[in-house]
């Protein structure tokens, strides 16, 4: 519903801004207008990406679809950044090169529709703030890579309308049109910074990000409690999608548990983390052996966790 809200408050103000920046020739609310295009754009992508990242588990994709999510929220970045940081930066530098008709009404009609703008923008941000809280706050809501892409782009275009309205201002009180190109330059760096920062998230997820160290934490500190694992040799995580990761440990068992109670004690403690933490939807052990010379030095051997 987030997302919908957004695309249909965008599709609405990104024509306005077009039939407005054409009235004005005002190359600002021409900026915006590709800004709304892109994130009407980005919203398809996000939509897209909620469909098919609930498809389950297959032969083809055994872990499941979940990373669909960061797949379309990177090309959403990149629509963010050809389509809106490209078109505004061409646009400032154009009204640079070649100057601005100022047309009163035109730009008056243009404050106006960036008026009614930055009511829309601000609903659907408040709608996706409340979005954010609803899912736990921003620590939790901001993990979705959907929200927090909406969140990003509502927040820009708020700031981005007042940057827009600010420099049309300016230029028809001066005259001068390096307000409003400098406007539009403006909004091409936020946007590309923008972009920049949700492609950087949406490759570390896409690339195999390691789950939250908390999570991580609660792994180790259960297979340590165990009291047939003599040590914990390594540990794996991997998040697969937005609710689920993958868990690979190595650990070494205590001397002496025959292969069924090898096999006993693995399905519980796989129960055990799976309970502990929700999200760790296939979980993956591999028992091993150190080398002798460490092993000696184990709390098993030593007798520190009821003797070898």
């Amino acid at each position: 519903m987030t997302v919908l809200v957004a695309l249909a408050a965008n599709l609405v103000i990104a024509v306005a801004k077009a039939i407005g920046g054409l009235l004005a020739g005002s190359p600002a609310l021409l900026s915006e207008a590709a800004h709304s295009v892109a994130d009407s754009l980005n919203e398809v992508f996000l939509l897209a990406a909620l469909r098919r990242s609930r498809r389950p588990a297959d032969r083809r994709h055994p872990f499941g679809y979940g990373k669909e999510r960061f797949f379309w929220s990177l090309l959403a970045a990149v629509g963010i950044f050809v389509m809106g940081g490209c078109f505004s930066f061409f646009q400032g530098v154009e009204a640079l090169r070649t100057g601005a008709e100022e047309k009163l009404s035109g730009y008056v009609a243009g404050l106006i529709v960036l008026g009614v703008a930055l009511l829309a923008e601000g609903a659907s941000l408040v709608r996706a703030l409340h979005q954010v809280r609803k899912q736990g706050g921003a620590a939790a809501g901001m993990r979705d890579p959907a929200l927090r892409t909406v969140v990003a782009e509502d927040g820009t275009a708020v700031l981005g309308v007042t940057l827009a309205m600010a420099g049309m201002a300016l230029h028809m009180v001066t005259g001068q049109v390096a307000w409003e190109a400098g406007a539009s330059l403006a909004i091409g760096a936020l946007l590309v910074y923008v972009a920049y920062r949700l492609g950087r998230e949406a490759r570390d997820q896409l690339i195999g990000e390691a789950a939250d160290p908390e999570a991580s934490g609660r792994i180790r500190a259960l297979l340590r409690a165990q009291p047939e694992i003599d040590s914990v040799e390594a540990l794996f995580t991997m998040k697969t999608g937005l609710d689920s990761a993958l868990v690979a440990a190595r650990v070494d068992l205590v001397p002496g548990l025959d292969s069924e109670r090898v096999e006993e004690v693995s399905v519980r403690i796989k129960r055990s983390i799976a309970h502990t933490v929700p999200e760790a939807r296939q979980i993956f052990l591999d028992v091993t052996d150190r080398p002798a010379g460490e092993a000696a030095q184990s709390p098993a051997a030593t007798g520190e966790r009821g003797g070898a």
